[in-house]
């Protein structure tokens, strides 16, 4: 943690890179899209700089208020953006912040030794993308206001009052042009990011209102985020709902490198994708040195234990890093001077200064755990050991559902209608359930990139099966194979032999309930196709609209969810002129009718899969498709009334 030096956070710390004309030209290059995703990225990009006062050591609170006009207001008792003249511009330092990009005090100067920014764009981008923002700054008994208009200076920096206290508040507008899509703010989204940054901030209170949602009393719904057991509370969250081994475990660390916090709890899940790791705040998704170390560590460490003890013999083989890690719940979370981040999304950490640093705390911290913790380390080298034999047991299974080569037919599944390309970057499958289905989407499809793979029956709910019987599945295996990538150490995401991986079901509960498994069954051995954007989810329509007493069988429209049909009804002067179609299955469309509405990329529509909250991703899934029932009962009656209609 970045040691407190108050007197050397002024203009001059402030350093300019560059100015900010190309923000709203190209807005989707600083936030990622325009759409929903980029659209909460301002939330973030504002709060983020009010975390990195908190990392220094000077900001405890920070509260977020979302506004009926669908503006934002994010405030923090932080030191206030400094508002003396820059020394190169000329200008308030705060009028340097908001209007020039890549100004801030993460660039060099002595405002922060650890930020969270990953690109240090921040709150500028959210002022060029903006239609109005203001400003009001707290600092040396006085309160500042500078307001701005789609970027540029409105109002400038003016003393409007005496004030206790520091701290900077900043409410923007998003600017409607740019978010043609919505400018709508999610409170879901935004509570599941507040909750991960207080995690990962021990202490820290993030208090978000929104006053859209008022209650008798009119104040606005309100969520208090402060964790005085930081990341340890952050593995109790994703063990929801889970049998655990183990208390959580937690050690820290620091050199002149940086520092590093982790927290490990096992439970009797058959996951192994429960361990998350952050730089500086950032969900390094990609993951990077830090989790390298990490899971080198935690293998070696397990081993050596597990040898020690006797309960490895000399005649066995060694744990791999998927048996140690096969249950396990964990928090890598490193803070370093300068991250570097690459790979394809620019959340991978490439610190390679970071590695021994993580390996040694790990290496250290799990022996004497292991040493001092007799009873839970027995539970956890037995989860362990009970994968090994899993996999040993699987290992034939595997072999047959190994990818043998793309140009070997032979090895893909019987059912499978594969399409003739053998570029996967314009292939795509559709997983269909049935042989009906599947019959009318093998002949809709464009043979040339469109592949069919029809599924009989629901498949194997993987969160409550290991590996071993999960091969032994015919379905699961048939998708195995028919994907490429293999799974578990034998996972490659490069050998994937569709880039598009599209789920087709039917539009009722028996085909939602379809859809899930498959999801869990990605989302547990296939993850990195979500996070590459591989899996989609078709969108079949569920009404046809044609003419009463017609010989033609041409449906006029499609309505693709109960709450549009009397919306559509209602355009036409006479509905009774209409029949309403209900299509309870894919199969009860012809080939032609299928093609032009799911299957055709002109026409249809397909939801892409993602996984923005990573923690949340795994406590749903741990929680709906686990063992517990108590977790999916409580779930259940806390959202039945949610529930608009069932299609039985």
């Amino acid at each position: 943690m970045a040691q407190k030096n108050p007197e050397h956070y002024d203009g001059s710390d402030i350093q300019v890179l560059e100015g900010l004309e190309a923000v709203r030209k190209r807005p989707g290059m600083y936030i990622g899209s325009t759409g929903p995703r980029g659209l909460h990225h301002l939330v973030y990009e504002v709060v983020d700089n009010s975390v990195d006062e908190a990392l220094a050591g000077y900001c405890d609170k920070i509260e977020v208020w979302i506004h009926p006009d669908n503006s934002v207001t994010v405030a923090d008792n932080g030191r206030g953006i400094p508002i003396d003249k820059h020394p190169k511009e000329k200008i308030p330092t705060v009028e340097v912040v908001l209007t020039i990009l890549h100004a801030g005090g993460k660039f060099g100067g002595e405002g922060y030794k650890v930020s969270g920014g990953l690109h240090g764009v921040g709150v500028s981008v959210v002022n060029a993308l903006s239609s109005r923002v203001e400003v009001f700054v707290k600092r040396d008994g006085g309160e500042y206001k500078i307001a701005f208009d789609h970027g540029k200076t409105s109002e400038k920096l003016a003393k409007v009052g005496s004030a206790k206290g520091t701290g900077t508040k900043t409410t923007f507008w998003p600017d409607p042009t740019i978010f043609t899509e919505t400018t709508v703010f999610d409170y879901t989204t935004l509570a599941n990011r507040f909750r991960e940054m207080a995690f990962l901030n021990k202490g820290l209170k993030i208090v978000l209102y929104d006053e859209r949602e008022l209650d008798d009393e009119g104040n606005p719904k309100t969520e208090v985020f402060q964790y005085a057991g930081g990341i340890q509370d952050f593995v109790k969250f994703l063990n929801e709902g889970k049998e655990t081994l183990n208390k959580p475990i937690y050690f820290e660390a620091e050199n002149e490198d940086g520092t590093v916090e982790v927290s490990m709890q096992w439970s009797t899940s058959y996951s192994t994708n429960s361990v998350l790791a952050f730089a500086n705040n950032i969900n390094t998704h990609e993951g990077g040195t830090h989790l390298d170390g990490f899971k080198q560590a935690v293998t070696r460490t397990i081993n050596e234990y597990a040898r020690n003890k006797g309960i490895l013999k000399e005649k066995d083989a060694n744990l791999s890093g998927d048996d140690t890690r096969e249950g396990l719940a964990a928090i890598i979370s490193v803070k370093l001077h300068d991250p570097q981040f690459e790979g394809q999304t620019k959340t991978k950490l490439g610190n390679t200064e970071i590695r021994p640093l993580v390996q040694n705390a790990v290496t250290q911290g799990l022996a004497e755990y292991l040493e001092e913790n007799p009873t839970p380390a027995k539970r956890i080298i037995g989860k362990a050991t009970q994968a090994l034999k899993a996999r040993e047991a699987a290992r034939k299974a595997r072999e047959m559902t190994r990818r043998k080569g793309v140009l070997d037919s032979f090895a893909l599944p019987g059912k499978l209608a594969d399409c003739s390309s053998k570029k996967a970057e314009e292939s795509e499958i559709f997983i269909v359930e049935g042989d009906s289905a599947g019959g009318s989407a093998k002949q809709a499809r464009d043979r040339k990139y469109q592949a069919i793979l029809p599924l009989r029956g629901k498949i194997l709910n993987v969160e409550r099966a290991g590996l071993h019987r999960s091969l032994s599945s015919d379905t699961i295996s048939s998708l195995i194979t028919a994907i490429g990538t293999n799974i578990g150490e034998d996972f490659d995401a490069d050998q994937a032999r569709y880039h598009r991986i599209i789920i087709m079901t039917d539009a009722d509960v028996d085909g939602a309930h379809i859809r899930c498994l498959l999801l869990t069954f990605f989302y547990r051995y296939m993850p990195e196709l979500i996070t590459r954007g591989y899996i989609y989810i078709a969108q079949p329509p569920i009404f046809g609209l044609k003419k009463k007493n017609s010989r033609s069988t041409k449906i006029e429209r499609y309505i693709y969810d109960e709450s549009a049909l009397s919306a559509t009804l209602a355009e036409y002067d006479n509905p009774d002129k209409f029949d309403v179609q209900r299509y309870k299955g894919l199969g009860e469309m012809d080939p032609d009718q299928l093609w032009e509405t799911t299957m055709e990329p002109e026409t249809r529509t397909l939801l892409q899969v993602n996984i923005d909250d990573a923690a949340e991703a795994e406590r749903v899934v741990s929680e709906l498709m686990g063992d517990q029932v108590e977790p999916r009962k409580e779930f259940i009656q806390k959202h039945a009334r949610d529930v608009r209609f069932l299609d039985i």
